[in-house]
Protein backbone atom coordinates (compact mmCIF):
# COMPACT_ATOMS: atom_id res chain seq x y z
CA UNK A 1 0.00 0.00 0.00
CA UNK A 2 1.72 3.63 -1.14
CA UNK A 3 1.18 6.70 -3.04
CA UNK A 4 3.19 7.27 -6.46
CA UNK A 5 6.22 9.27 -4.97
CA UNK A 6 5.69 11.54 -7.87
CA UNK A 7 1.91 12.53 -7.11
CA UNK A 8 2.98 13.16 -3.19
CA UNK A 9 5.45 15.50 -4.83
CA UNK A 10 2.70 17.82 -7.17
CA UNK A 11 0.36 17.50 -4.32
CA UNK A 12 2.28 18.72 -1.85
CA UNK A 13 4.09 21.11 -3.62
CA UNK A 14 0.33 22.37 -4.64
CA UNK A 15 -0.43 23.08 -0.90
CA UNK A 16 3.40 24.55 -0.17
CA UNK A 17 2.67 27.19 -2.95
CA UNK A 18 -0.59 28.41 -2.14
CA UNK A 19 0.19 28.36 1.80
CA UNK A 20 3.09 30.69 0.71
CA UNK A 21 1.01 32.66 -1.53
CA UNK A 22 2.94 35.57 -3.44
CA UNK A 23 6.41 35.20 -1.73
CA UNK A 24 7.49 33.58 1.71
CA UNK A 25 6.09 33.42 5.38
CA UNK A 26 6.96 36.64 6.30
CA UNK A 27 5.93 35.37 10.61
CA UNK A 28 8.87 33.03 10.24
CA UNK A 29 11.32 35.27 8.33
CA UNK A 30 10.48 38.34 11.11
CA UNK A 31 11.24 36.11 14.21
CA UNK A 32 13.62 33.45 13.87
CA UNK A 33 16.73 33.74 13.50
CA UNK A 34 18.51 32.40 10.35
CA UNK A 35 20.54 29.70 11.79
CA UNK A 36 18.06 28.54 14.50
CA UNK A 37 17.24 24.33 14.42
CA UNK A 38 14.28 23.02 15.87
CA UNK A 39 12.98 20.13 16.67
CA UNK A 40 9.50 18.39 16.65
CA UNK A 41 7.21 15.22 17.50
CA UNK A 42 4.38 14.44 15.51
CA UNK A 43 2.26 13.50 18.84
CA UNK A 44 -1.41 11.89 18.02
CA UNK A 45 -3.68 13.37 20.94
CA UNK A 46 -6.24 11.18 20.74
CA UNK A 47 -6.80 7.36 19.52
CA UNK A 48 -6.90 6.82 15.71
CA UNK A 49 -5.75 5.25 12.63
CA UNK A 50 -2.51 7.14 11.09
CA UNK A 51 -2.24 8.24 7.14
CA UNK A 52 -0.32 10.69 5.06
CA UNK A 53 2.58 10.00 7.25
CA UNK A 54 4.95 10.39 3.53
CA UNK A 55 2.76 13.41 2.07
CA UNK A 56 3.13 14.71 5.57
CA UNK A 57 7.43 14.56 5.94
CA UNK A 58 7.21 15.83 2.08
CA UNK A 59 6.17 19.31 3.03
CA UNK A 60 9.54 19.78 4.74
CA UNK A 61 11.75 18.45 2.68
CA UNK A 62 10.38 20.03 0.07
CA UNK A 63 10.21 23.02 1.66
CA UNK A 64 14.65 22.43 2.50
CA UNK A 65 16.27 19.56 2.00
CA UNK A 66 18.34 19.72 5.59
CA UNK A 67 15.50 17.95 7.34
CA UNK A 68 15.76 14.75 8.92
CA UNK A 69 13.52 12.52 10.41
CA UNK A 70 13.03 9.38 12.63
CA UNK A 71 9.69 7.56 12.12
CA UNK A 72 8.16 5.89 14.61
CA UNK A 73 4.80 4.73 13.08
CA UNK A 74 3.14 3.70 9.78
CA UNK A 75 0.21 4.21 7.47
CA UNK A 76 -2.34 1.97 8.80
CA UNK A 77 -1.29 1.44 12.41
CA UNK A 78 -4.24 2.07 14.81
CA UNK A 79 -2.36 5.19 17.34
CA UNK A 80 -2.86 5.70 20.93
CA UNK A 81 -3.80 8.82 22.59
CA UNK A 82 -0.11 10.27 23.23
CA UNK A 83 1.48 8.30 20.91
CA UNK A 84 4.95 9.45 19.09
CA UNK A 85 4.25 9.24 15.17
CA UNK A 86 7.33 10.65 13.95
CA UNK A 87 10.23 13.50 14.54
CA UNK A 88 11.38 15.87 12.40
CA UNK A 89 14.30 18.16 12.77
CA UNK A 90 15.79 20.75 10.62
CA UNK A 91 15.89 24.51 10.20
CA UNK A 92 13.70 26.20 12.37
CA UNK A 93 12.05 28.42 10.01
CA UNK A 94 11.40 25.85 7.02
CA UNK A 95 9.98 23.71 9.68
CA UNK A 96 7.26 26.32 10.80
CA UNK A 97 7.11 27.27 7.50
CA UNK A 98 5.72 23.67 6.50
CA UNK A 99 4.03 23.02 9.31
CA UNK A 100 0.38 23.30 8.70
CA UNK A 101 0.72 21.97 5.38
CA UNK A 102 1.89 18.72 6.79
CA UNK A 103 -0.43 18.72 9.42
CA UNK A 104 -3.45 19.46 6.82
CA UNK A 105 -2.20 15.88 5.08
CA UNK A 106 -1.86 13.69 7.94
CA UNK A 107 -5.31 14.81 10.26
CA UNK A 108 -7.08 14.77 7.24
CA UNK A 109 -5.71 11.37 6.05
CA UNK A 110 -5.91 9.65 9.16
CA UNK A 111 -9.61 11.14 9.87
CA UNK A 112 -10.34 9.20 6.69
CA UNK A 113 -8.79 5.60 7.80
CA UNK A 114 -10.08 5.88 11.62
CA UNK A 115 -13.78 6.74 10.42
CA UNK A 116 -12.85 3.74 7.64
CA UNK A 117 -11.72 1.52 10.54
CA UNK A 118 -15.11 2.02 12.49
CA UNK A 119 -17.19 1.15 9.92
CA UNK A 120 -15.38 -2.08 9.27
CA UNK A 121 -15.37 -3.24 12.79
CA UNK A 122 -19.00 -2.77 12.62
CA UNK A 123 -19.71 -5.04 10.08
CA UNK A 124 -16.59 -7.52 11.22
CA UNK A 125 -18.04 -11.51 11.00
CA UNK A 126 -19.83 -10.63 8.24
CA UNK A 127 -19.45 -10.90 4.40
CA UNK A 128 -19.85 -6.99 3.45
CA UNK A 129 -16.25 -5.12 2.60
CA UNK A 130 -16.73 -1.62 3.10
CA UNK A 131 -15.86 0.67 0.03
CA UNK A 132 -15.64 4.16 -0.95
CA UNK A 133 -17.55 6.76 -3.89
CA UNK A 134 -16.76 9.43 -6.00
CA UNK A 135 -17.91 11.72 -2.94
CA UNK A 136 -13.97 13.15 -2.82
CA UNK A 137 -12.70 16.77 -2.93
CA UNK A 138 -11.74 17.87 -6.58
CA UNK A 139 -7.89 16.86 -6.79
CA UNK A 140 -7.65 14.92 -3.72
CA UNK A 141 -9.13 11.85 -4.71
CA UNK A 142 -6.12 9.78 -4.97
CA UNK A 143 -4.82 10.23 -1.21
CA UNK A 144 -8.40 9.87 0.47
CA UNK A 145 -9.38 6.70 -1.29
CA UNK A 146 -5.74 5.41 -0.26
CA UNK A 147 -6.47 6.28 3.19
CA UNK A 148 -9.78 4.39 3.18
CA UNK A 149 -7.32 1.35 2.09
CA UNK A 150 -5.15 2.42 5.33
CA UNK A 151 -7.89 2.21 7.64
CA UNK A 152 -9.35 -1.47 6.04
CA UNK A 153 -11.59 -0.05 3.73
CA UNK A 154 -11.71 -1.01 -0.10
CA UNK A 155 -11.92 1.02 -3.14
CA UNK A 156 -14.86 1.35 -5.24
CA UNK A 157 -13.79 2.76 -8.78
CA UNK A 158 -11.46 5.37 -8.96
CA UNK A 159 -13.22 7.23 -12.33
CA UNK A 160 -15.40 7.44 -14.97
CA UNK A 161 -13.24 5.21 -16.80
CA UNK A 162 -12.70 2.91 -14.52
CA UNK A 163 -16.21 0.97 -14.86
CA UNK A 164 -19.35 1.03 -16.38
CA UNK A 165 -21.99 2.06 -13.29
CA UNK A 166 -25.49 2.69 -14.98
CA UNK A 167 -27.16 4.58 -12.73
CA UNK A 168 -30.93 5.76 -12.91
CA UNK A 169 -30.40 8.79 -15.54
CA UNK A 170 -28.40 6.19 -17.50
CA UNK A 171 -31.26 3.87 -17.96
CA UNK A 172 -34.24 6.99 -18.52
CA UNK A 173 -31.97 8.01 -21.29
CA UNK A 174 -31.20 4.63 -22.84
CA UNK A 175 -35.14 4.22 -22.71
CA UNK A 176 -35.08 1.22 -20.08
CA UNK A 177 -32.90 -1.76 -18.21
CA UNK A 178 -33.13 -3.99 -20.82
CA UNK A 179 -31.61 -1.24 -23.56
CA UNK A 180 -28.84 0.21 -21.71
CA UNK A 181 -27.50 -3.54 -20.60
CA UNK A 182 -27.78 -4.48 -24.28
CA UNK A 183 -25.27 -0.83 -24.87
CA UNK A 184 -23.33 -1.51 -22.18
CA UNK A 185 -22.45 -4.90 -23.27
CA UNK A 186 -21.87 -3.97 -26.85
CA UNK A 187 -19.09 -1.13 -25.98
CA UNK A 188 -17.56 -2.43 -23.09
CA UNK A 189 -14.16 -3.90 -23.32
CA UNK A 190 -13.19 -7.34 -22.00
CA UNK A 191 -11.68 -5.86 -19.04
CA UNK A 192 -14.56 -3.48 -18.29
CA UNK A 193 -16.90 -4.48 -15.46
CA UNK A 194 -20.62 -3.39 -15.59
CA UNK A 195 -22.55 -2.65 -12.59
CA UNK A 196 -26.26 -1.27 -12.38
CA UNK A 197 -27.98 0.66 -9.68
CA UNK A 198 -31.56 -0.31 -8.95
CA UNK A 199 -34.24 1.12 -6.54
CA UNK A 200 -37.22 -1.41 -6.13
CA UNK A 201 -36.95 -5.66 -6.80
CA UNK A 202 -39.02 -4.86 -9.58
CA UNK A 203 -36.10 -3.28 -11.26
CA UNK A 204 -33.82 -6.24 -10.02
CA UNK A 205 -36.11 -8.32 -11.83
CA UNK A 206 -35.66 -6.61 -15.25
CA UNK A 207 -31.71 -6.81 -14.30
CA UNK A 208 -32.17 -11.12 -13.81
CA UNK A 209 -33.72 -10.79 -16.96
CA UNK A 210 -31.52 -8.83 -19.14
CA UNK A 211 -28.59 -10.28 -17.89
CA UNK A 212 -24.99 -8.65 -18.34
CA UNK A 213 -24.10 -6.93 -15.32
CA UNK A 214 -21.50 -8.05 -13.22
CA UNK A 215 -22.46 -6.17 -10.28
CA UNK A 216 -25.54 -4.55 -8.72
CA UNK A 217 -26.02 -1.72 -6.28
CA UNK A 218 -29.22 -2.06 -4.59
CA UNK A 219 -29.96 1.40 -3.93
CA UNK A 220 -31.74 2.93 -0.48
CA UNK A 221 -33.16 -0.53 0.05
CA UNK A 222 -35.00 -1.85 3.17
CA UNK A 223 -33.37 -4.35 4.88
CA UNK A 224 -36.60 -7.05 4.26
CA UNK A 225 -35.56 -5.91 0.54
CA UNK A 226 -31.99 -6.44 0.60
CA UNK A 227 -32.60 -9.95 2.28
CA UNK A 228 -35.13 -10.69 -0.50
CA UNK A 229 -32.86 -9.27 -3.37
CA UNK A 230 -29.69 -11.10 -2.45
CA UNK A 231 -31.54 -14.34 -2.41
CA UNK A 232 -32.84 -13.43 -6.07
CA UNK A 233 -29.28 -12.58 -7.55
CA UNK A 234 -28.18 -16.13 -5.99
CA UNK A 235 -24.83 -15.38 -6.24
CA UNK A 236 -25.16 -14.74 -9.93
CA UNK A 237 -23.67 -11.16 -9.78
CA UNK A 238 -21.57 -9.43 -6.89
CA UNK A 239 -24.07 -7.24 -5.04
CA UNK A 240 -23.85 -3.82 -3.32
CA UNK A 241 -25.46 -1.71 -0.77
CA UNK A 242 -25.92 2.19 -0.90
CA UNK A 243 -28.02 4.83 0.67
CA UNK A 244 -28.72 5.64 4.03
CA UNK A 245 -25.99 4.13 5.43
CA UNK A 246 -24.14 5.32 8.68
CA UNK A 247 -22.32 3.48 11.75
CA UNK A 248 -25.89 3.05 13.00
CA UNK A 249 -27.30 1.21 10.44
CA UNK A 250 -24.14 -0.36 8.39
CA UNK A 251 -24.31 -3.40 10.36
CA UNK A 252 -27.89 -4.20 9.52
CA UNK A 253 -27.32 -3.97 5.78
CA UNK A 254 -24.34 -6.18 6.03
CA UNK A 255 -26.21 -8.48 8.14
CA UNK A 256 -28.43 -9.34 4.84
CA UNK A 257 -25.42 -11.21 2.78
CA UNK A 258 -24.73 -7.94 0.32
CA UNK A 259 -20.88 -7.89 -0.50
CA UNK A 260 -19.82 -4.68 -0.08
CA UNK A 261 -21.01 -1.45 1.05
CA UNK A 262 -20.40 1.69 0.17
CA UNK A 263 -20.21 5.17 2.23
CA UNK A 264 -19.73 8.19 0.52
CA UNK A 265 -18.93 9.54 4.46
CA UNK A 266 -15.93 7.94 4.63
CA UNK A 267 -14.33 11.04 2.06
CA UNK A 268 -16.82 13.99 2.66
CA UNK A 269 -17.70 13.78 6.03
CA UNK A 270 -14.60 11.97 7.68
CA UNK A 271 -14.01 14.05 11.17
CA UNK A 272 -9.84 15.35 11.09
CA UNK A 273 -7.48 13.34 13.54
CA UNK A 274 -6.20 15.14 16.28
CA UNK A 275 -2.87 15.13 15.78
CA UNK A 276 0.02 18.15 17.09
CA UNK A 277 3.40 18.67 15.93
CA UNK A 278 5.10 19.73 19.05
CA UNK A 279 8.21 21.77 18.84
CA UNK A 280 11.19 20.58 21.56
CA UNK A 281 9.30 17.62 22.60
Amino acid sequence: MSLSPLLIEDLVRAALKEDLGRGFDVTAQAVVPSDASARAVFRAREEGVLAGLIPALSAFSLIDPEFSFDIYAQDGEVLDAGQDIAVVEGPAGALLTAERTALNFMIHMSGIATLTRRYVLAVQGTKAKIADTRKTLAGLRSIQKYAVLAGGGHNHRFGLDDAILIKDNHIAIAGGISEVLTRARENAGHMVKIEIEVDSLAQLEDVLAARGADVVMFDNFSLPDLVRGVEMVAGSMTTEASGGVNLNTVRGIAETGVDYISVGALTHSAPALDIGLDIGA
